[in-house]
């Protein structure tokens, strides 16, 4: 039991190693968020305040940013958990990053030509909050283990809400709940909140690796196994 749980304290350490390297993309894609965020919340205001349903022929443009911007967002995610990656890949975000390109191929694409499906887009956003949401948790545990408590208790609350945004995004895709009287008003403004969150998640996760980066001696080094007594302290 101590050789496996030692083996997999191991391969969170190298992940953290790989993910530590490329914390600006993990910036960029926090930024990324952010901008998306800001182009589902002013959608959802226009259609609110004038009360007109969305044609996406007349926001072509801005559907088409919205899609550049997504598609950017998923390359930055895939880049983050691959590049520099010596000991460990993280494909967590490999997926997220996957979901988020299929995302944005469907609004550069077939947005302004065919009809979107809303559980398309569900599942898709289902996809990344659950497979954020348990990078999230790892990074937590990771950091109570580095006794970094106040971050890690931080990143398991947003591990939380991450898997939690999935629940809504499914009663929304399949209908369980109707939403009068046009249900994508509120699917707009839980596409911002969604954004938003995995916005200011990866920010803090970014910065807080490049705190903690492998150029610094001691956070991320590897710890011995648990009981070791030459270590205690």
């Amino acid at each position: 039991m101590m050789n496996g749980e030692a083996a997999s304290w191991s391969g969170r350490s190298t992940l953290v190693q790989t993910l530590s390297k490329n914390w600006w993309l993990l910036a960029l894609f926090g930024v990324l968020n952010a901008a998306i965020s800001v182009i589902y919340l002013a959608m959802y205001l226009v259609i609110q305040n004038t009360n007109r349903p969305l044609m996406f022929h007349q926001w072509g443009g801005a559907i088409v940013l919205l899609g550049e911007l997504t598609l950017a967002a998923g390359g930055c995610s895939i880049a983050a958990g691959i590049w520099r990656s010596q000991y460990a890949k993280c494909w967590l975000l490999v997926l997220n990053g996957v979901a988020l390109g299929a995302l944005g191929l469907i609004y550069c694409f077939f947005a302004l030509r065919y009809p979107i499906s809303l559980l398309t887009v569900a599942l898709l956003i289902v996809l990344m909050a659950t497979s954020v949401g348990i990078l999230e948790l790892v990074m937590a545990r990771t950091l109570r283990r580095q006794r970094h408590a106040a971050e890690g208790w931080f990143f398991g609350l947003a591990g939380v809400v991450s898997v939690g945004f999935a629940l809504p995004f499914l009663t929304l895709g399949f209908r369980w709940i109707k939403l009068e009287p046009r249900p994508y008003w509120r699917g707009f403004l839980w596409l911002a909140s969604y954004f938003g969150f995995s916005a200011i998640c990866m920010l803090g996760l970014a910065l807080r690796l490049h705190s903690l980066g492998p150029s610094q001696h001691g956070p991320w080094q590897p710890l011995p196994p648990l009981g070791n007594p030459e270590h205690a302290h």
